[in-house]
């Protein structure tokens, strides 16, 4: 009866893994690849794409907020590669860019990716006071790790102690 019941969970999990195996595949169906997904203004936007086919060596793309850049060959057969930048400024928070890339003879393709209001500079304030201040933080460390060796200490002395009586 054990056997059975670990065999249905095994059955269930390959189910599931068996259902969602498409759906990977096509969420990275796109031809045009956008790096960074996240931007920031003031940093370069990477596009590649293999859509134009192995024969073509040249294409031209539009930004939105970039503006108009070349695609050139990229590092493997068939594929372009450009680069442009955003703007600094001018640009909202959680805004999209939409990117257009045409290649000969009738091949036009498009994608989207996400501007954020800026790019991160210095440390991670996760609410534990100001992340400068490391000598507090140190501290309090400390001494949690040793209530934690004391606690452990007590509890195991008391343990000894009962099974000897």
């Amino acid at each position: 009866m054990r056997n059975t019941h670990v065999g249905a969970g095994i059955g269930l999990v390959i189910g599931v893994l068996a259902l969602q195996s498409p759906a990977a595949a096509a969420a990275d169906d796109s031809d045009l690849h956008i790096r960074p997904r996240n931007a920031s203004p003031g940093s370069t936007v990477t596009v590649t794409t293999t859509a134009c086919g192995p024969d073509v060596t040249y294409g031209k793309g539009e930004s939105e907020a970039g503006g108009s850049f070349h695609l050139f060959e990229g590092d493997r057969e068939g594929e372009l590669t450009g680069e442009f930048q955003i703007p600094e400024g001018g640009r909202a928070d959680t805004d999209t860019d939409t990117v257009t890339v045409k290649c000969p003879p009738r091949t036009k393709i498009a994608d989207t990716y996400r501007i954020t209001g800026r790019q991160p500079n210095g440390a991670v304030e996760a609410g534990f006071g100001d992340a400068k201040d490391t000598d507090t933080q140190i501290a309090v460390g400390g001494v949690l790790l040793a209530a934690a060796a004391a606690g452990c200490l007590v509890r195991m002395r008391s343990r000894s102690h009962s099974s000897r009586t």
